[in-house]
């Protein structure tokens, strides 16, 4: 069966990492990072005459949904001609809801293909520590305002993803260290490869 994965985590906990890592790993995989979007973001804050900060209510409004709207209309249109498709994204709030989550498992079904979720398990001064190294602009603010940025972070496994008798539902990685991360990898492969 054809398979959408979805690296997710919070900001700055090993998506890309992991992402790339999977996508060398596994046969033929269509790979889409939602940060590919960015400089069409940028042009949308430019043209606006607003100030770049993707955390700002003119992101939340007039951007945000859309970059996830785009990323999976991009996975779908590669399930047409390819049996995995990873995405790497947050999707922060849409793995919590319930009613997202069904609608888009329903449109997987109908393209012949299941979701797969990959949560990144990592602690919360180890994704600061990672964020400060990254030196990204699109981390300004969340750095500026760490405080106020990390209460609105849930960083809990969201369980509801899983599903009794499919173990690919939701898998766990565990990325605070190098022997976690290379544990949780050599753990989850073969279940993504169907072993």
């Amino acid at each position: 069966m054809k398979k959408m994965i979805l690296v997710t985590s919070p900001p700055a906990c090993g998506k890309t990492r992991l992402s790339k890592r999977l996508a060398t790993a596994l046969d033929h995989v269509v790979y889409l990072d939602k940060d590919t979007l960015i400089p069409l973001s940028k042009q949308i804050f430019k043209v606006a005459g607003q100030p770049y900060d993707r955390s700002s209510d003119f992101f939340e409004s007039e951007i945000r949904n859309y970059e996830y709207e785009a990323i999976l209309n991009l996975g779908f249109e590669a399930l047409r001609y390819a049996d995995t498709v990873l995405i790497n994204a947050p999707f922060s709030r849409e793995i919590r809801d319930a009613a997202y989550i069904q609608a888009l498992r329903e449109k997987l079904v109908a393209c012949g293909a299941k979701l797969c979720a990959i949560w990144i398990v990592t602690d919360v001064a180890v994704c600061k520590a990672r964020m400060m190294k990254r030196h990204s602009d699109r981390d300004t603010w969340k750095m500026e305002h760490w405080d106020e940025y990390i209460k609105g972070v849930n960083f809990e496994i969201p369980e509801a993803l899983r599903l009794e008798g499919q173990p690919d539902s939701l898998l766990l990685y565990y990325n605070s260290d190098d022997t976690l991360a290379d544990a949780s990898f050599a753990r989850i492969l073969p279940i993504l490869n169907g072993d």
